[in-house]
């Protein structure tokens, strides 16, 4: 799913629901990282080990050694040296996207359940223009959880913009205009984020925007941001 929306160069590895579970969740971690779990719920545990398998899969894939994967500042991934990447874990699902720093600049994902968030919390991450272009696409296709979906595109912006920057992103610094494809085309699209605060330099310019890819699919929605060198 998540492979669906990235370029060719990035290599990505997911677990779905109790399948991927059998697959990863005995997979063993490194001391460094069960010394963070000490006092993790079974359910922080499961999820925790899923998604770092699926990490060293990928890097296994682009011919890198496995390696611990610890949270650096603000609990960003740490990877090894030459490579980029993202992960994502919610009910039923764990993801993580690897990149060699040569194909990409950076690159973000992000999964949800695909249904209405909670009450108040569109009110809390929306600008006055992403609600109203909210009203129109429920409108348009209701069968698309667009609430959900906006937030799940700011979670994948943020996660491309910080190393980038080692900044905290507002939810309110970005303003994310969603697409959706086609009818003939199921629910998926593209959709744009506009920094309202200065952009990272990348390739000797500073960007102004960030572009991504959306889909929804096997009861999850799901987005990814890449950044480009030139």
């Amino acid at each position: 799913m998540i492979e669906d929306l990235l370029p060719g160069t990035v290599v990505a590895v997911e677990a779905f629901g109790e399948e991927g579970v059998r697959e990863f969740g005995d997979a063993p971690l490194y001391p460094q990282e069960e010394a963070l779990l000490t006092r993790a719920v079974d359910k922080r545990r499961r999820e925790f080990t899923v998604v770092r398998a699926c990490a060293r899969r990928a890097m296994e894939k682009l011919g890198v050694a496995p390696q611990p994967v610890l949270p650096g500042e603000r609990g960003a991934p740490q990877w090894p040296d030459g490579l980029t990447g993202s992960m994502t874990h919610c009910e039923g699902y764990c993801a993580a996207a690897l990149v060699r720093v040569d194909d990409l600049a950076s690159l973000g994902i992000d999964a949800e359940p695909h249904a209405p968030l909670p009450e108040g919390v569109l009110a809390a991450v929306a600008l006055p223009a992403e609600a109203a272009r909210h009203e129109r696409l429920a409108a348009e296709r209701p069968e698309v959880h667009w609430d959900r979906l906006l937030f799940s595109a700011k979670e994948s912006v943020y996660k491309a913009w910080f190393p980038l920057t080692r900044k905290w992103l507002d939810f309110s610094e970005a303003d994310i205009d969603l697409t959706a494809a086609g009818p003939d085309a199921g629910s998926q699209g593209t959709f744009r984020a506009r920094l309202l605060v200065p952009g990272p330099v990348v390739g000797g310019r500073r960007l102004g925007h960030f572009e991504g890819r959306w889909t929804v699919r096997r009861g999850l929605v799901a987005t990814a941001v890449t950044v480009r060198h030139g």
